[in-house]
């Protein structure tokens, strides 16, 4: 019986040996091949938002180059990818997701290829503007504010409509190629959601923005950080700004603050998306997953001030900056916040109409 049993499990092993085999062979045979590296991979961005030393790191470990292009705004970044330009990994603020992927204008992501998304905060997870996240990876976070000059300003700045004091004659700074937030701060004013898309509302907010104009000062070149040679000038008191030029304005020695307005910020989100005329999608991925590591995206957060929406990362973030609130704001802060949403297609016709009747306006 021993002899008889132990043939029998011989033999189980052996059958059981061949079907595996013959599993393994059928499931190589049949696995997609996974495409080669690329040589180059074009990075559409910010003008130095991701540090050198990042990108170059991804090159040693990959031997994948990157050609760094930057957009001076995301209007103009959805232009040129609607225009058939090639990139294959772009940062497109999350407002403007649910348009371009309507448009076809977005690579489904392959998960396979970005395994570090667990590292990704579930609070950024699956948001109203991509379910799923089916075509965007979150990647930082943060708050518009007012970056103040406390030592030329006259009074103490706490709220939007002291933008319109006219104390600040011709020293507002806010950014040109930033409409929709322009547009979101001055209805936050007038007590209105940032995200209206009632006509009256936004015709009270054009009024408002035309009587502010003598106080502006046009920043025109937009940068995370080019608020804070505009400030160090003194022709600007108080800018619409964010932590970064807050934190870059107080290292060349210039006495500010970074306010969040009584009224509330506006919140705002940076993604990782991949356009669908991308050759190169995979390696997009491997360079997305690389940035989803932990030290790098800390890395990235101590060198460009903006919070991560990576959890993983905490630990190796700097703990001045983790604990900076202009940085990673209370809850009280984000509780009176707003995050600036998708318009819907009529709503943004509206936008546009508003802006451009606020630019060609004569100030008052």
């Amino acid at each position: 019986m021993i002899k008889l049993f132990q043939l029998n499990s011989y033999v189980r092993g052996c059958l059981s040996a061949c079907l595996i085999l013959g599993f393994l062979n059928s499931s190589c045979a049949q696995a997609p091949t996974q495409p080669p590296l690329a040589d180059e991979i074009v990075v559409y961005n910010w003008d130095g938002d991701i540090p050198q030393s990042a990108l170059d790191a991804f090159t040693e470990e990959t031997h994948v180059k990157i050609k760094y292009e930057a957009y001076e705004s995301q209007e103009e970044a959805i232009a040129n990818i609607r225009a058939g330009k090639i990139y294959d990994v772009v940062v497109m603020e999350s407002r403007f997701i649910p348009l371009m992927v309507k448009d076809n204008l977005l690579a489904e992501l392959n998960y396979e290829n970005i395994p570090n998304f667990k590292n990704i905060s579930p609070n950024f997870r699956d948001l109203i503007y991509d379910p799923g996240n089916l075509y965007s990876i979150p990647y930082s976070w943060g708050t518009t504010g007012m970056v103040v000059r406390t030592d030329l300003a006259q009074n103490p700045v706490s709220r939007w409509a002291d933008l319109w004091d006219a104390k600040y004659a011709g020293k507002v700074g806010i950014w040109v190629g930033q409409p929709r937030e322009t547009l979101a701060l001055t209805l936050k004013s007038l007590g209105y959601s940032a995200n209206s898309e009632k006509p009256a509302e936004l015709e009270e907010a054009l009024t408002a923005l035309i009587a502010l104009k003598p106080n502006l000062h046009f920043i025109e070149d937009f940068d995370p950080e080019s608020a804070a040679p505009a400030l160090s000038t003194g022709k600007i008191v108080i800018a619409m700004g964010y932590s970064g030029d807050f934190l870059a304005s107080k290292d060349i020695g210039l006495q500010v603050e970074y306010i969040m307005p009584e009224e509330g910020a506006l919140l705002w989100g940076d993604t990782f998306v991949i356009p669908s005329n991308s050759p190169n999608q995979s390696s997009a991925e491997l360079f997305i997953n690389f940035i989803l590591r932990p030290e790098i995206s800390a890395e990235i957060v101590n060198q460009k001030y903006y919070a991560s929406a990576n959890d993983a990362a905490r630990i190796f973030i700097d703990p001045q900056i983790s604990g900076d609130p202009s940085i990673y704001p209370g809850e009280e802060t984000l509780r009176k916040a707003e995050i600036i949403l998708p318009l819907s297609v009529e709503g943004q016709t509206l936008y546009d109409d508003i802006w451009q009747r606020f630019l060609d306006a004569d100030p008052k």
